[in-house]
């Protein structure tokens, strides 16, 4: 484990490698948990109400809850997504993976993907939970 990177990918021998996400992840050092966030901006203002635009804004807000402690995307150790349309999400794959690696990068850590009947905030398509594991050398922001 180095500095940058504070895990280890979990590979078990004769897997298939798992492609946009990660089967396991073994980590050390100081850990961040997200609540559930949604697609809105920091002033609790809708700007997208599709999933895409939504879900492009939850990784934004993800990134910036992430840089109060220190932490980069490349420390995400797990996101657990809720989406409320498994079509609309199904259907735009493509996109989702370019929103996410503009925003995170092409790190994929352990994921869940769970639909869900709805969430809390109406106009809510997307929530997700995010556990980063930063190294102990780095510091937060005061």
């Amino acid at each position: 484990m180095t500095a940058l990177t504070p895990h280890m990918f979990l590979q078990p021998d004769g897997w298939v490698p798992a492609k946009g996400y990660a089967n396991g992840l073994l980590a050390e050092g100081r850990m961040v948990f997200t609540g559930g966030l949604i697609g809105w901006n920091a002033q609790q203002e809708w700007v997208h109400l599709d999933m895409l635009g939504q879900f492009r804004q939850t990784l934004e807000n993800i990134v910036a809850v992430l840089e109060q402690a220190g932490a980069k995307p490349e420390h995400l150790v797990r996101l657990t997504w809720y989406i409320t349309n498994k079509e609309e999400y199904l259907d735009n794959l493509r996109a989702f993976g370019a929103a996410y690696r503009e925003v995170i990068g092409r790190h994929f850590p352990a994921m869940a993907v769970v639909q869900v009947v709805a969430l809390m905030e109406d106009a809510a398509k997307i929530e997700i939970e995010a556990t980063a594991v930063i190294p102990h050398d780095i510091t937060p922001h005061d």
